[in-house]
């Protein structure tokens, strides 16, 4: 289903760009709350939250205005991490939430998130609709005077999120005595994070909290491990946790200064969950998931099923197969017991509760050797280009080079322009050479 605006996880691209400007986000207010205010379900209203980008703040009002005159009511929530946003949509009883982010971009770009009434990322079939809404002419949505919407802002936020958190486990669950490192990405979860943690009495040490508006991202968070793999080793933590820039994601890093990626927190997740008889299913992950913990999860007879990318598919597979584990190798871990989106702090929370009776995070993070993986991201004036005859050809005869001893995936980053190849073998010298025969023929 070929959409015009929404990618794999909102829309998103470069600020002041074609669709990355305050009017099209009037526009994109206007068009969701028609949407959702046409469902008459609730309260006619949205909340809105956002992450720390400079440009959060032209394109926050334009798109309360659009909401406001589809006659939407707003709150207001400034940062606060996604899935915040996402239980308090729920928790509100709002008929919609969005989000003002690029996640883990760096700060000249943003976007948005969009979130219905259950707290879940839309569908395709939705987004399909608002986009037919957003193409229409202004006039035929905005509402009359005496209805048009009222504007909130809510200072409750970090705290309301905080305690939906710590709701889901027991009064008893404590971190005294524990010294964790939090790098905050100097994004959404600046506040939210080390007020989490040393509320349930640990030694915080936080980093990249310290906002600008143009750091966010910026050599911190998931996407930049060796600042909290060097942070853990000057502080001697117990863990480190790395979030990203609207903390739906999550790196982390045990004891001995090692990176613990998704794919490894996923595994120990599992594994806990299936001795706990709390793995319903099996797991999610996705295309680019380690083929290591494919045979990991084999080894330990759980069920294991691959999601196109970006954690919105993942969930909806989840859905289909009654899973309540699923994620990304990037630090998107979808906890369906709790949640229903990916949540780095909640992520967090589930490990150092697991970790709560003095189990070394090394030991529990532990559980499987990852095959070999070559990733290279190549920028692209058109991402279509991966459907050119001589690519496909390039594509193939890696494919044939590797097969029986690894594999090749090939496809279109769903958030920038950009084409993503990834390999793996246990054969390095095979994957870099089947890896350069696709990179050669894009550049």
């Amino acid at each position: 289903m070929t959409k015009k605006y929404f990618g794999t996880d909102g829309i998103r691209g470069a600020i002041n760009s074609e669709n990355i400007n305050g009017d099209m986000f009037f526009k994109f207010g206007l068009a969701s709350g028609t949407y959702f205010k046409s469902q008459k379900k609730r309260k006619q209203t949205a909340i809105i939250a956002k992450d720390t980008r400079l440009s959060g703040y032209t394109l926050e009002p334009a798109l309360v205005s659009g909401l406001a005159s589809a006659g939407m009511h707003v709150y207001t929530l400034g940062p606060l991490p996604t899935n915040g946003l996402a239980m308090l949509t729920k928790a509100m009883k709002a008929n919609m939430g969005i989000m003002i982010t690029a996640s883990h971009n760096p700060h000249n770009d943003n976007g948005l998130k969009l979130f219905g009434p259950d707290g879940m990322k839309l569908s395709d079939k939705i987004e399909k609709k608002i986009e037919s809404l957003i193409d229409k002419k202004i006039i035929k949505n905005l509402s009359k005077p005496e209805k048009l919407g009222r504007v909130k802002r809510l200072e409750t936020g970090t705290n309301d999120y905080i305690k939906i958190l710590k709701k889901n486990f027991t009064k008893e669950f404590n971190l005294r005595g524990l010294r964790i490192v939090i790098d905050c990405a100097n994004g959404a979860g600046y506040k939210a994070g080390p007020e989490l943690l040393k509320s349930l009495g640990a030694k915080v040490i936080a980093i990249g909290v310290n906002p600008n508006g143009l750091n966010i991202n910026k050599n911190c968070g998931s996407t930049f491990p060796e600042k909290i793999k060097s942070a853990v080793k000057k502080y001697k933590a117990h863990i480190g946790i790395s979030l990203d820039g609207d903390a739906d994601r999550i790196i982390m890093c045990d004891e001995k200064s090692n990176i613990i990626d998704g794919d490894q927190i996923i595994a120990a997740l599992a594994t806990r969950w299936q001795n706990k008889k709390m793995l319903k299913g099996g797991v999610v992950g996705t295309l680019m998931s380690n083929y290591g913990l494919e045979k990991y999860f084999k080894k330990k007879g759980i069920r294991f099923i691959r999601a196109n990318v970006g954690d919105r598919y993942v969930k909806e597979v989840m859905q289909k197969n009654k899973f309540n584990l699923g994620g990304e190798q990037s630090g998107h871990i979808i906890l369906g017991k709790f949640a229903t989106t990916g949540d780095g702090l909640l992520v967090a929370l589930e490990s150092l509760f697991a970790l709560r009776k003095g189990k070394r995070a090394s030991e529990f993070f532990e559980k499987f050797k990852k095959t070999p993986q070559l990733l290279k991201n190549i920028e692209v004036k058109n991402k279509n280009i991966i459907n050119k005859p001589e690519i496909k050809k390039s594509i193939r005869l890696a494919s044939k080079l590797i097969k029986g001893s690894g594999r090749i995936l090939v496809r279109k980053s769903g958030t920038e322009s950009k084409i993503r190849i990834m390999g793996e073998s246990e054969n390095k010298r095979l994957l870099e050479k089947c890896v350069n025969i696709i990179l050669k023929k894009i550049r």
